[in-house]
């Protein structure tokens, strides 16, 4: 386990690391047919990030049959499981992960899917020696936006959040983050726009990982307070 007065960065993985958010879209919508539900392709891909529970009451409203909720969220995962021989890693999604190991940082995965899906993803992105920690939806009682699974992830690897950054490319990544007041990394690869990203609070914005990991010694990932520069609270 990592001392809490080391340097951490917390990586989101759909559609972050892992190009899959377009297919999380395309799964939704067939588990809303099935069930009788005409949600529009565009905004079930602006509420991907959220947890599926959100996502659902987000786009049905309070109003819908909430006993439906556990097979929708099954269905989901049932269409989705049949993508994952085509998922892929964005190009240098394992070598940004090696870099942030290499400049002492350490290395989480904070993911909201589930433990099977986190697991297929940890053998896509190819990294697992330098990740210290991963989570998945079992480790949190509330999904995003609430910072539940971000408070899991520091957890698990002892870091602080003072001391640590969050990388993701989503909204609800970024209010997630800032209920914790971890400065988030955004990536537009998850198709959100930079605008929103930046309203939203994002401090840098980058193409994608391949980006990040080019600018890396001026990005944010570069500037974490090390031991002996550690923010004290207000006297």
């Amino acid at each position: 386990m990592a001392d809490s007065t080391g340097r951490g960065v917390l990586f989101d993985v759909d559609g972050t690391l892992v190009d899959t958010n377009y297919l999380h879209t395309l799964a939704w919508w067939q588990a809303f047919r099935r069930f009788g539900h005409d949600a529009p392709m565009a905004g079930i891909h602006r509420a991907v990030g959220m947890g599926g529970d959100k996502l659902i009451g987000h786009l049905l409203g309070a109003d819908r049959d909430a006993s439906e909720d556990g097979e929708l969220e099954s269905t989901h995962a049932a269409v989705y499981s049949s993508y994952w021989p085509s998922i892929r890693r964005f190009e240098g999604a394992r070598e940004l992960l090696q870099r942030c190991a290499a400049d002492g940082l350490t290395v989480v995965l904070a993911s909201s899917s589930s433990t099977q899906e986190v697991t297929v993803m940890r053998e896509i992105i190819d990294a697992d020696d330098v990740i210290a920690g991963a989570t998945s939806s079992s480790d949190a009682e509330h999904s995003k936006p609430s910072p539940d699974i971000l408070t899991a992830a520091l957890d698990s690897a002892g870091l602080r959040a003072e001391n640590s950054v969050f990388v993701g490319d989503a909204v609800w990544d970024v209010l997630a983050a800032s209920e914790l007041g971890i400065p988030t990394i955004a990536v537009l690869s998850g198709g959100t726009s930079a605008a929103e990203l930046r309203e939203a609070g994002a401090v840098e914005v980058y193409a994608d990982v391949a980006q990040l990991l080019a600018a890396f010694e001026g990005s944010a990932l570069s500037q974490l307070p090390g031991p002996q520069e550690q923010r004290r609270p207000d006297s």
